[in-house]
């Protein structure tokens, strides 16, 4: 970068100069660059407005599906045992005495060899060739399923290779028992109830042999009885004893029942409308904070007459009487009320006595008859359905055109910065032009005054 020193010639200060004229030329590009820093702030509070639109149609969403006003809630006398759970399907009212028999799971074999002694000892290698060769039978529920074994695979890791690969129903695995012949092939089956059992008399030859197969887990069923009836399943969750319920079985002791009731979850409709309320107020702040203008300045979407449409819809809404046939035809029955900055309390004591009330008219009123009209929550649906739909909806055109201003700004910018460049450079061209000329002239004058002197001197010599 080359280094200027302005003003040598004229004792001006070009830098000084040439930035108080850049500055003044700049002025334009400023209010741009300021134009552009509003924009993307209204551009990020449309943005905010959008998420949080978003959030209350998902609350919305929730108010209008059916099945979340019939929730069951289930409880049990014991956690010892099982773990329940309810769909809406679940009878209401209903209870059911459950004794855990057995827990299904598969069955598990580990292989003994023998010592010189006769004691059970596991394999002294896992990768010699210390097996014989020929044939190892698994039989699966009365049908054999033959492992050829070679003298490429003799190995306990190639027995164990082999039965994987033969996908029968039966996995392999090598253990480790931390003895002086550690190594044990363990057998386990991948279906439940399925026994299995083993015949290694077909390996001929060897150093180590299989002398027998320990079963240390027997393949059984889950069994429990509900009420008297016995029930059995190949999965330790059960789904079809009980309607609605889905049993988690965790242990089994014969002789011991677990009682568990079944009823309607009323705290998951007034979570839903507490949700409701809070998505609705969520709207309505922001609407307000945004749009009111203070002092000295209002919020950055101040004068948006959309805000103030929007708000005005949802609270007309907010206050609609529907045509049900049931108890409740409004919101503020429920015990909804509005306040004075526009948003909504929920008085929870009238909310629940509602739902003892006349919970289907609540249903009713919010999410619609069963084969009619939708409630409230699909006029609230809609309606934020056109606000925020991602490809015509009103804050997608606001986005976009706020979008399109902020590249158009960009691109005069751009413009602008070149332009200035260019004129800096100018600038900086003239004034270094005219500090040589000053500095040509100034010594010419310095030549001149020497002349002068030299002549004036001679002049006095000559006297």
């Amino acid at each position: 970068m080359a280094i200027s020193f302005g003003g040598l010639a004229t004792g001006l200060d070009t830098s000084a100069l040439i930035g108080a004229l850049m500055g003044a030329e700049r002025a334009p590009l400023n209010r741009m660059e300021t134009d552009k820093i509003w924009l993307n702030n209204r551009l990020s509070a449309f943005t905010e407005f959008d998420g949080k639109l978003n959030g209350f149609l998902e609350k919305i969403k929730n108010l209008g599906d059916r099945d979340q006003y019939f929730k069951r809630q289930v409880s049990s006398d014991s956690s010892e045992f099982l773990t329940p759970t309810a769909s809406n399907e679940a009878l209401d009212n209903t209870s059911y005495q459950i004794e855990v028999e057995s827990l299904a799971q598969v069955q598990k074999n580990f292989s003994n060899s023998v010592d010189g002694l006769g004691n059970d000892i596991g394999f002294s290698s896992k990768t010699d060739q210390i097996l014989g060769t020929g044939t190892f039978v698994i039989t699966i529920d009365g049908t054999d399923h033959t492992i050829d074994i070679t003298d490429e695979n003799n190995t306990l890791e190639g027995l164990m290779a082999a039965i994987n690969e033969a996908d029968i129903g039966v996995s392999a695995a090598i253990i480790n028992d931390g003895t002086d012949s550690p190594y044990r092939l363990t057998l386990t089956g991948q279906n439940v109830g399925n026994a299995f059992s083993m015949d290694s008399s077909g390996l001929i030859g060897g150093t180590e042999s299989f002398a027998t197969f320990e079963e240390s887990q027997p393949a059984t069923q889950a069994h429990i009885i509900v009420d008297g009836l016995d029930i059995y399943s190949e999965s330790n969750t059960i789904s079809e004893a009980i309607p609605g319920v889905t049993l988690d079985l965790l242990k089994a002791e014969i002789g011991t029942s677990t009682t568990i009731s079944i009823s309607q979850d009323d705290s998951a409709v007034a979570t839903n409308i507490k949700a409701f309320v809070e998505g609705y107020n969520e709207v309505i702040s922001f609407i307000t904070g945004q749009s009111t203008m203070g002092e000295t300045e209002g919020g950055i979407l101040a004068g948006d007459s959309g805000l103030n449409a929007i708000k005005r819809h949802l609270q007309d809404t907010l206050t609609t009487l529907t045509k049900n046939n049931g108890t409740f035809k409004a919101l503020s029955e429920l015990g909804l009320e509005t306040q004075k900055d526009g948003t909504i309390s929920l008085n929870s004591e009238t909310l629940n006595k509602a739902i003892e009330t006349d919970l289907d008219s609540i249903v009713s009123l919010l999410a619609g008859e069963e084969d009619g009209d939708g409630g409230l929550s699909s006029v609230f649906d809609n309606y934020l359905e056109s606000l925020t739909n991602s490809t015509d909806g009103m804050l997608a055109g606001r986005k976009t055109s706020i979008t399109s201003n902020i590249s158009r700004i960009d691109d005069r910018i751009t413009m602008a910065e070149i332009r200035l460049e260019k004129r800096e450079k100018t600038l900086k061209a003239q004034f270094t032009a005219m500090e040589q000329m000053v500095s040509l002239m100034n010594a010419q004058s310095s030549f001149l005054t020497q002349q002068m002197s030299a002549i004036s001197n001679m002049g006095n010599d000559r006297r």
